[in-house]
């Protein structure tokens, strides 16, 4: 968390500072996942965005030159905050009250983007190109492109043993698949968790692939899940949370069956499921 819905959603949050120049960065704690450059103000320094991505769970900001790549980790956020630069004024330090946990600003003339991360698993990390970034190389196809189908999703099951769980959320068959959408999307495609990729039929894989777009879909179209840190650029919440199914819900009844859901850990995660629809 967050997971690929929360990510675009605030991909889109933060799409107005496309065309803005980039006048300072303040980096409070550089100690992330990765420790950020002490070069990194230098490196950013009059840059302008031209074109905000996404890869996988990963902002990309293009910019006059080179790229700025963010993730955020299993608890950061970003937030965009109005601040208009006083050019008569030699002091521009940022007048938003510094929060606990607040590491990075990067600066523009009418707005910051704050960068808050109490686990500090993110990263900010500025590269020349993104040809042959060992952090994009072996990321598989996005969910939502029409690159991954069953006849692909089938392929990458072939003899594999871990669980159809474990294997969807897997970044190097298909990226973005986290945990919660995991968990919808094997419900409404009434598939256990528990069972072997090669397991899975090619009827089950394509309706597992549709199923998997379906719920990221719905996701993004809510503004992602907000379960503990998440909050949208501007502050506000997702609502997907409200439409679960599975996750999270141990000892509720299914809406489907009223059979009482069940969690179970695989792969240092608790998967939620329906033992009575999903088999």
């Amino acid at each position: 968390m967050p997971e690929l819905p929360e990510v675009e959603t605030i991909k889109r949050g933060i799409s107005d500072l496309t065309g803005q120049t980039i006048q300072q960065t303040i980096v409070r704690n550089p100690k992330l996942r990765y420790k950020i450059s002490p070069t990194l103000n230098q490196e950013l320094i009059g840059k302008k965005i031209l074109k905000i991505s996404r890869r996988a769970k990963y902002l990309i900001l293009e910019l006059s030159h080179g790229f700025l790549i963010i993730h955020l980790g299993m608890s950061g956020s970003l937030k965009l905050i109005n601040h208009q630069i006083n050019p008569d004024s030699n002091d521009n330090t940022p007048s938003a009250p510094i929060q606990k946990h607040d590491h990075v600003d990067i600066c523009f003339n009418s707005a910051i983007l704050r960068y808050n991360d109490p686990r500090r698993f993110g990263m900010i990390m500025y590269v020349d190109t993104l040809e042959n970034c060992t952090l994009l190389t072996h990321l598989g196809p996005e969910p939502l492109d029409d690159k991954f189908s069953a006849n692909y999703l089938i392929k990458r099951l072939i003899n594999r043993k871990s669980t159809i769980k474990q294997l969807v959320m897997d970044n190097q068959i298909v990226v973005g698949v986290g945990n919660i959408y995991a968990c919808e999307a094997l419900f409404l495609a009434k598939i256990a968790p528990t069972r072997s990729g090669s397991n899975i039929t090619k009827t089950e894989a394509a309706l597992l692939v549709n199923t998997i777009k379906q719920v990221l879909t719905n996701a993004i179209m809510l503004g992602g899940s907000s379960l503990r840190d998440y909050k949208h650029a501007d502050g506000n919440l997702g609502y997907f949370q409200n439409v679960h199914n599975v996750y999270a819900k141990t000892g509720q009844q299914c809406k489907v069956c009223n059979t009482v859901i069940k969690e179970q850990r695989l792969g240092q995660r608790n998967s939620f499921y329906c033992p009575s629809c999903q088999t």
